[in-house]
């Protein structure tokens, strides 16, 4: 039972595991919000950004309506940073927004775009300085009613963002509040520093916040033996203002497997909130102590294979705990995972998905070697409920055991608008049912989305590391719906690194590419092929992150360059020179570090500011900061905000759990791609009122 210091908003779990139904309370309360935005944006005769709703590729046999998700209402998103050619401006286009959408750029008040701005959502100002300020209108929005501002044919302009003005270079410093040193157990002093990161609008005023994982310096991978220090979860504006500081307490141990935090708005009330794993002295951002206060369960080796195990849902904006249950999935017997001495027991992995295709979910799983659990769970804005359990161990399951990787994915692979998990070499369905599994067994690395355009759905690109449940293969590439393998790469030992996106235009669709060989995770060789199968090389870029960066279509490579001696790595983006057969490093973030060892990941990649690029987030050397990077290279590409595709979204989401993986898109985005419809989406909050522009306010 939870303890007697229980935060009064926090109930103990039912001793009988829930499995029911989401609750109906989230359709009156969304009822105002759906009205709202029933309604067009503009008149279309003006011609004015209308909603459009996406149909999907292969919707379900007899769907007749496009499912709608619950979203978030981000703002515009403008940045704007100093360059050697003058100020470079960018901004979002929105999800609701027609692709036609146009824009003026307005600088210290004077317009400075005499025609609108069509062809793409970013412009270099030749004229502008560091002590420019700068505001974003948009043709056609008409102003709200009785403000003397309409025009009979609806051509005027509204204010689509507050002013803003320049960064000094192109990264943003987040300063962070870093946590104290501690004596560890052998009487070692400690330090902390900057892990993963994750990112929502926890208050609901449209701009983003961060929440920072920080890892203690003796954190362990589940294999190895040790007493670790505290994880701490910490929220912050973008101007480092913390907002609270969870500590998950000694009986959560630190490491890349242990803690994996889902930041989603759950309840659809326009604030994201914080759901993880907690025990007994947990404390969340107010102070108060979950469970027993002086529990430590910790054994001689440092893992916790006793006491209570619990899942906390947090207000993201206070970190006061909400409601706590007992976590779904128990771990009973240490040696059943797979081993007796606690590694396979605690490999956890988390997700947020939209498992009834418009409300979202979280999902927890434990397992993946052997026995593999997935836990779906709802939050109705007081209460978490079981919406369903997946177990291996069940009959008729037995298939599923041991296909799970260091990750997850979550798509709508079968085109039913719902969510499934791409639980490695299997699937889960939305209904929590097995989708199928391929037998290929556990692999460390997966990449979803629509790398080939020429044939329907979705496909999946995987390496794999047991050579006798893939059958000697290295990588596969599968359809996402069915697990068919339609391509893959035959290998002799662990395939531990493997990548794909389109980062060669002679060929359509994306590029897959995977270690070779020595199959070292920084080989340079290996295998580089089509989305069709073709090898086109052995010589590979980095298998490892890749990036939307500079103007073209194409994908970047993302990496690090890696010091043995000191463990860490200083991060890097660079093209493919796919003639040559080379990577070209365009870009280096002095200053800074990536995480996790060799994998040389970034805190957080995201499209956080501006148009459809990605924002790459990485530690300061001594973590003081979180530094976000943006790309200051001008685009003639124009995208709605990746954050508007839902399976980017949710990628975004699951992007800190265990081996971080780059997001994807639920479209092929690359050399040639068509535009992709609009998504389906319904935002949790009102737009807000426009502000109409005054004096030469017209077009």
């Amino acid at each position: 039972m939870i303890g007697a210091t229980m935060h009064p908003n926090t109930r103990p779990a039912p001793a009988v595991p829930c499995r029911r139904p989401r609750s109906t309370w989230t359709d009156a309360l969304r009822r105002p919000a759906a009205f709202l935005l029933a309604l067009p944006l503009a008149l279309g005769a003006a011609g004015i950004a209308t909603v459009e709703t996406a149909s999907p590729a292969r919707a379900e046999q007899g769907s007749t309506a496009a499912l709608q998700r619950d979203a978030e209402r981000l703002d515009r998103g403008p940045v704007a940073a100093v360059t050697d050619d003058g100020v470079f401006v960018s901004w979002r286009l929105l999800g609701d927004e027609s692709m036609d959408t146009q824009f003026v750029l307005y600088r210290d008040g004077e317009r400075i775009t005499p025609e609108p701005l069509t062809e793409s959502t970013n412009y270099l100002d030749a004229d502008g300085t560091a002590d420019s300020t700068y505001r974003i209108a948009r043709v056609g929005g008409n102003a709200s009613p009785g403000s003397g501002q309409e025009s009979p044919r609806g051509r005027n302009l509204v204010w689509v963002s507050d002013e803003f003005t320049p960064w000094a270079d192109q990264f943003l410093d987040v300063p962070l509040d870093k946590p104290a040193d501690f004596v560890d157990a052998e009487g070692e002093t400690r330090g902390y520093r900057a892990n993963d990161a994750m990112v929502a609008d926890v208050d609901g005023d449209g701009e983003l916040e961060l929440v920072l994982k920080w890892d203690p310096e003796n954190s362990k991978d589940n294999s190895q033996a040790g007493v670790t220090g505290n994880v701490y979860l910490d929220a912050y504006e973008l101007d480092g203002t913390k907002l609270w500081r969870i500590d998950l307490g000694v009986n959560i141990r630190a490491g890349a497997h242990y803690s994996q935090p889902q930041l989603y708005d759950f309840d659809s009330d326009g604030k994201a909130e914080l759901i993880v794993k907690t025990a007994d002295g947990t404390v969340d951002g107010e102070g108060t102590v979950i469970g027993d206060a002086d529990a430590d369960h910790r054994n001689d080796a440092g893992y916790v294979l006793e006491g209570p195990e619990f899942l906390t849902v947090f207000d993201g904006e206070t970190g006061a705990a909400i409601d706590t249950i007992d976590y779904g999935v128990p771990r009973g017997t240490v040696a059943d995972w797979g081993d007796d001495y606690g590694n396979r027991v605690d490999r956890f992995l988390s997700a947020t998905a939209y498992l009834d295709g418009e409300h979202p979910s979280a999902v927890f799983a434990r397992g993946y070697y052997t026995r593999s659990t997935l836990w779906a769970v709802d939050f109705d804005g007081e209460h978490l409920s079981e919406r369903w359990l997946f177990d291996s161990d069940d009959p008729g399951n037995e298939d599923y055991a041991g296909q799970g990787n260091h990750g997850l994915t979550v798509a709508d692979v079968d085109g039913d608008q719902k969510d499934e998990i791409v639980y490695g070499s299997a699937t889960i369905d939305d209904d929590g049912t097995g989708l199928y599994s391929t037998g290929l067994g556990h692999g460390d690395a997966q990449h979803v989305s629509d790398f080939d355009p020429s044939r329907p759905g979705l496909e999946v690109f995987s390496v794999h590391e047991s050579m006798g449940a893939s059958g000697n293969l290295g990588a596969t590439f599968r359809d996402a719906a069915t697990g068919d393998v339609l391509w893959s790469v035959p290998a002799d030992k662990d395939t531990g690194r493997g990548a794909m996106a389109d980062i060669d235009p002679r060929y359509e669709g994306a590029e897959g590419w995977n270690v070779g060989y020595d199959a070292e995770w920084n080989s340079p060789v290996g295998s580089l092929r089509s989305a069709q199968g073709e090898l086109i090389s052995t010589e590979i870029p980095a298998a490892n992150f890749v990036a939307l960066w500079d103007g073209d279509l194409l994908s970047e490579i993302v990496d690090h360059d890696f010091d043995e001696e000191t463990r860490t790595g200083v991060p890097t983006i660079s093209t493919w020179d796919y003639e040559n057969e080379e990577q070209v490093e365009i870009f280096r973030a002095e200053g800074t570090l990536s995480n996790n060892d060799t994998k040389g990941t970034p805190a957080l990649q995201a499209d956080l500011f501006g148009d459809w690029r990605e924002e790459l987030v990485y530690r300061t050397e001594d973590s003081s900061a979180l530094r976000i990077y943006t790309t200051t290279d001008v685009t003639e590409h124009r995208l709605r905000t990746l954050m508007s595709d839902p399976q980017y979204r949710l990628s975004v989401a699951w992007q800190n759990v265990a081996y971080n993986q780059p997001p994807h898109t639920s479209y092929f985005l690359g050399e040639g791609m068509e535009t992709p419809e609009a998504p389906s989406l319904r935002y949790t909050t009102p737009a807000p009122r426009l502000e109409p522009v005054r004096g030469n306010g017209r077009f």
